[in-house]
């Protein structure tokens, strides 16, 4: 659905830069990514598309997907999702749990607060067998979505995150499935920013030490095994702007936490972000031939954002590159042209402009003296 990371389907994608701003901080991990929620364009990166293990990161696609059955209506907050033998959390200390006793019920509200705040590992079985019979049939849905996403580093193999040469990701592929929560499963997203849980009188913190110490954070998961380090995927709003952080692989749960502080500051302070044009709104009215109309709106399928330096926006130039008549019938959303954005005689955006309401073929009789103009207009 998503392309690449340009975000085709629903914002501007971003061509070059225009200027240059402090680099951003140093940091010692195996990868990390900051990009800008509304317009998608990526404001700093290492190593964004090396693989990399994500740890309980994983339960951000089986949180994703529980959520969008429950708006949908597949599914229900009420449902009972029973702890069985195998999803069952034994309370190792290897492990994170929920602690849902065997052969027991909880809701599927619950559960999917045990797995995005405690990041319970039973819960995330459980609810992967509720969903799908079974762990692996689970991971199938699991990569049938991320193809969807357009995570094309991304492989799952179970729905809790533990070690295995077959489940990986990327730090571009986090920030993808991180803007789908936000964007998507807006419903639930706050449970994200939800500090404690307590299920069984087990009362667990979430272990985004952001919640605690930066009130514009509200999301999204840690996560840790041996093999992937101290991993965190998170959202910070200020004003109208927010930012997705990934960092992959520290090696400290506080190291985590500092690094995507320190790229949440160093973005707001240097960037920004504009609303180029809204979605539906007129751009423009070309001529229609041949049809039961003899012009047609056209304007933009989404919201065209675009991420600058800051004070820079008013600078911003846009430029229609429409037809000059175009032939009936169209339809409903069809690609008509593009608005391309500029600053300092550089591209820095553009996006496929729309028609926003179908032009159907007008009869006969219309059709040929239309002919007929064109022909006399010498426009054949």
């Amino acid at each position: 659905m998503l392309a690449a990371f340009g975000f085709a389907a629903f914002t501007a994608t971003v061509v070059n830069a225009a200027t240059i701003v402090p680099s951003a901080p140093v940091l010692e991990n195996k990868a990390y990514l900051l990009m800008d929620y509304d317009s998608g364009q990526v404001l700093a990166s290492s190593n964004p598309d090396q693989r990399v293990a994500p740890a309980s990161l994983t339960k951000m696609m089986t949180s994703f997907l529980v959520e969008q059955r429950l708006i949908k209506g597949t599914l229900k907050e009420t449902d009972p999702v029973l702890m069985s033998e195998s999803a069952w959390c034994r309370g190792t200390s290897a492990e994170s749990c929920m602690y849902v006793p065997v052969n027991t019920s909880a809701s599927v509200i619950d559960m999917l607060r045990g797995v995005i705040i405690q990041s319970g590992n039973d819960a995330s079985k459980a609810l992967a067998e509720h969903l799908a019979g079974n762990e692996p049939a689970f991971a199938e849905m699991m990569n049938a979505e991320a193809k969807h996403l357009g995570m094309n580093g991304t492989h799952f193999a179970n729905a809790t995150g533990l070690s295995d040469p077959n489940h990986y990701t990327t730090a571009r592929d986090m920030g993808l499935l991180a803007h789908a929560i936000i964007k998507d499963s807006s419903k639930y997203y706050p449970i994200y920013s939800e500090k404690e849980f307590t299920f069984n009188n087990i009362k667990q913190g979430n272990r985004n030490a952001l919640l605690y110490t930066d009130p514009t954070v509200d999301g999204l998961k840690t996560g840790h095994t041996d093999e992937a380090g101290y991993c965190l995927v998170a959202s910070s709003k200020r004003g109208p702007m927010r930012l997705i952080s990934v960092v992959m692989g520290t090696n400290a749960m506080q190291a985590r936490a500092d690094q995507t502080r320190a790229l949440f500051n160093w973005g707001f302070a240097n960037y920004e972000t504009a609303q180029v044009r809204p979605k539906g709104q007129e751009l423009g009215k070309p001529a229609v031939w041949f049809g039961k109309g003899d012009a047609v709106s056209i304007g933009l399928a989404s919201d065209m954002n675009v991420t600058l330096p800051r004070g820079q926006k008013d600078q911003l130039k846009l430029t229609l590159q429409v037809p000059a008549s175009l032939d009936a019938p169209l339809k409903l959303g069809q690609e008509i042209g593009k608005i391309v954005v500029t600053l300092d005689g550089k591209t820095v955006a553009e996006q496929a402009l729309v028609t926003l309401q179908p032009v159907e073929e007008a009869n006969f009789v219309v059709r040929i003296w239309h002919h007929i103009k064109k022909f006399f207009a010498g426009l054949f």
